[in-house]
């Protein structure tokens, strides 16, 4: 092992970094909906492309750690990279006035999306820290990660802020006229850009990615790999699968992750369709990637919250907290008060960020260290497959909705008027889905400390 002054001065490194900015820095992500929805799709098609999303995720997201083992992590980097240029290849020149074609089209580009993600997932990782133990020092990983998470939160915040900008065509003509240009772009050659911008960042992907070096496993400190190569896909699944059944059988595992899928699978829907909310409530497309920033500031202080209510409240007093703020900030959303129709939007934010915080927190408490990582990729499975069921059920409300007569009313257009519609129905979902995990939390756990099998408290 050679030793290096920085673990900087580890190529691997230093590209594991690059490749987390340019990966997560999509400048469409502030106008998400709103880019479907202009291309030419309605909202149901919409919820079902990322219903497909979090399927694809699920499909891939187990066997993807196997993949990486046998076809070696920079190959499946580099895979990740070919699969984001391809869907942002396909996002950016997608025609538009076939709606379905456009249907299809935007179908092929959700699924390679989350192959990307799955491919991408813990393989940089795994090759980066690989590469800082035979190269440096392991102890330099935290070093890593804190320079990582400070320069992909920059990038996140450059990419929404310049991306909601380029979205919107009448702020581009003014920038335009103050420059002494005289152009007139409209809508329909605006919301090309922010696709095209990511896949200028998605071709930095696959210039990063084939710059990396596969970093030979072992038996030090390199890496996971194991003298047959690594696990094949199968025992991929059979791990799961056996923590799943660890998880059924440990009732404070299964309330944890109840939990934590109650509230992701509804906020996150929510959030996803952020840009056509924000829309309605009148606020200027520009303004859009502003909130994106602001999110991620928030994200530099609720988690200091959450940790101090972890250590001080109990686990019920947080779930109660939790339940109370995110009915609050369901019912705000339907007034749609224009302006001030933020306000609880940021308070779903809020709740969602303390979720991760609170369910992390407790389940990594719980769990055996030799099963971690096994137990929390079924959490992710768990998470994925709940936002991918909201999303065809969603899908099949707005589907009613827009078919009953008078769907368009006040001058709204319909698509508009059942979204509005649509929001009213979200705080009760929520409330029979809340008192049915609070009854089920209670019998588990009552009948777990009666048999004498509740192994660790949580509290």
């Amino acid at each position: 092992m050679t030793s290096s002054s920085s673990p900087f001065a580890i190529r691997n490194v230093r590209l594991f970094i690059a490749f987390r900015v340019f990966f997560n820095a999509r400048f469409y992500y502030p106008v998400f909906t709103i880019l479907f929805l202009d291309y030419g799709l309605t909202l149901d098609q919409f919820a079902l492309l990322n219903a497909a999303w979090a399927a694809s995720i699920v499909l891939l997201e187990v066997p993807s750690g196997a993949l990486a083992d046998t076809m070696g992590r920079r190959n499946l980097l580099v895979t990740a990279a070919v699969l984001m240029v391809m869907e942002m290849m396909l996002l950016s020149f997608a025609p538009r006035g076939h709606a379905t074609l456009l249907f299809v089209i935007f179908m092929v580009n959700r699924v390679l999306s989350g192959a990307a993600e799955a491919a991408a997932s813990g393989a940089d990782e795994a090759l980066a820290y690989d590469a800082l133990a035979r190269e440096g020092d392991p102890a330099d990983w935290g070093r890593v990660l804190e320079r990582q998470m400070i320069l992909r939160s920059a990038g996140a915040i450059c990419a929404m802020t310049l991306g909601a900008a380029v979205y919107d065509p009448e702020l581009i003509n003014r920038v335009a006229g103050w420059a002494g240009l005289s152009i007139s772009l409209t809508q329909d050659i605006t919301l090309r850009f922010p696709p095209l911008l990511t896949l200028m960042g998605a071709l930095a992907v696959l210039f990063v990615t084939l710059r990396m070096e596969e970093v030979p496993g072992d038996s030090g400190d390199a890496g996971p790999e194991n003298a047959d190569g690594g696990p094949g896909i199968l025992d991929a699944f059979r791990l799961t699968f056996g923590a799943g059944k660890w998880i059924l059988k440990t009732p404070m595992a299964l309330v944890i992750i109840l939990a934590g899928v109650m509230y992701d699978h509804i906020i996150r829907m929510l959030i996803t369709l952020g840009s056509q909310y924000y829309r309605i409530i009148q606020l200027p497309e520009a303004a859009f990637g502003l909130i994106g920033s602001g999110v991620a500031v928030m994200g530099l202080f609720i988690p200091r919250l959450a940790r101090r209510l972890a250590e001080t409240r109990s686990p019920l007093f947080n779930l109660n907290l939790l339940a109370g703020l995110t009915f609050l900030g369901l019912v705000g959303l339907t007034f749609v008060i224009p302006y001030y129709g933020l306000a609880p939007m940021m308070i779903l934010f809020s709740v969602m960020l303390m979720v991760n915080f609170f369910v992390s927190h407790y389940l990594n408490r719980i769990t055996d260290s030799k099963q971690r990582a096994t137990v929390l990729s079924f959490k992710g499975l768990s998470f994925n497959l709940a936002y991918g069921g909201i999303g065809i059920f969603y899908s099949l409300l707005l589907n009613h909705l827009r078919s009953r007569p008078g769907a368009a009313v006040d001058g709204m257009s319909v698509e508009n008027a059942v979204f509005v519609e649509s929001l009213n129905y979200f705080p009760w979902y929520f409330l029979p889905t809340l008192l049915v995990f609070y009854l089920f939390a209670w019998w588990k756990i009552k009948l777990s400390n009666a048999s004498g099998d509740l192994r660790q408290s949580s509290g």
